[in-house]
């Protein structure tokens, strides 16, 4: 099966670099970059909304926002000839990040029970 798999991706990733100017590889690697900063600033930001602190919630909700879209971005500013189904894909992931980010930052933390 990996006989197959690996030069299938290696044909997929020349395709992409060739025509579409954009390459794979960094494109995986600016994803997985961004994983540890987009956890970190979602914590930030839930925590910044728990404790009410409203320039540290615009702060974090920032980054959060440029680090879920850093990755489509390097798309849109070195892709070429690609076609325009791809562009409203990468919209619509962008809009799914800001519509999750505006669910959790509206989402009220669930109150402390205290066990008497």
């Amino acid at each position: 099966m990996f006989e197959y798999l690996i030069p299938k991706i290696n044909e997929i990733s020349t395709m992409a670099r060739e025509n579409y100017g954009v390459n794979p590889t960094i494109f995986i690697i600016i994803y997985l970059v961004s994983v540890p900063i987009f956890y970190y600033s979602l914590f930030r930001t839930l925590r910044a909304i728990t404790k009410n602190l409203g320039r540290e919630i615009m702060f974090w909700s920032a980054i959060f926002l440029c680090v879920n879209i850093t990755p489509f971005i390097y798309v849109f500013i070195f892709g070429r000839n690609i076609p325009w189904w791809v562009y409203v894909i990468i919209v619509i992931l962008i809009g799914q990040g800001v519509l999750s980010l505006i669910l959790k930052i509206r989402k009220k933390p669930e109150t402390e029970t205290k066990i008497i």
